[in-house]
């Protein structure tokens, strides 16, 4: 009898590069799911390969439907403090031999572009932007890019012809006449 376990996904993370540069934030987590049990391995062993083993996290149980105290990890245990008044955005982790690493936690039903300019936000040497002014920006930027794409969609439901307003002559303005060549 052979026992099969589902692949593990690799966890989607943008991390600072060593760099003399701190910000606030050490990178960004994208989880697939809202499930911490399944999401936290992938993220520790993708940690556990640039600072070692990480032994604690800290998190807001808001975004996290089930809240467990600990979380397996291969053959130990990582142990989750739940804080309600930590950032609901941001995870902190923990472990011997380095302080600690402040992540964005992006929802997993982002947009993969929204992701993509978040995780690079975090991730910039130097960020001074905290999680949830990161957030409100992205929002903000998200909300901007559907109102071009709507425009874009009535310029195209309405034949894509622009709007030509009446012109009017402009006073003391002479026509010039085109040379021969130019005409057709």
């Amino acid at each position: 009898m052979t026992s099969t376990t589902a692949p593990t996904r690799q966890a989607r993370l943008a991390l600072t590069p060593n760099t003399s540069l701190a910000g606030l934030l050490d990178g960004a987590w994208w989880p697939y799911s809202r499930d911490l049990a399944t999401e936290l391995p992938p993220l520790v062993d993708a940690l556990r390969k640039r600072w070692g083993r990480v032994t604690r996290i800290t998190a807001n149980p808001a975004p996290w439907p089930v809240s467990p105290y600990k979380v397996s990890v291969g053959e130990y245990a990582v142990y989750v403090g739940w804080f309600t008044g930590q950032d609901p955005d941001t995870m902190i982790l923990l472990w011997y031999g380095r302080d600690r690493c402040d992540l964005l936690v992006i929802p997993p039903e982002t947009e993969p572009a929204s992701a993509t300019r978040l995780m690079a936000a975090a991730s910039t040497p130097g960020n001074l932007h905290t999680a949830d002014i990161l957030m409100s920006d992205e929002n903000a930027t998200g909300r901007r890019l559907r109102e071009a794409r709507a425009g874009e969609d009535a310029w195209e439901a309405e034949g894509g012809t622009p709007v030509r307003p009446h012109l009017r002559p402009v006073v003391g303005a002479r026509m010039i006449p085109l040379p021969r060549s130019m005409r057709r």
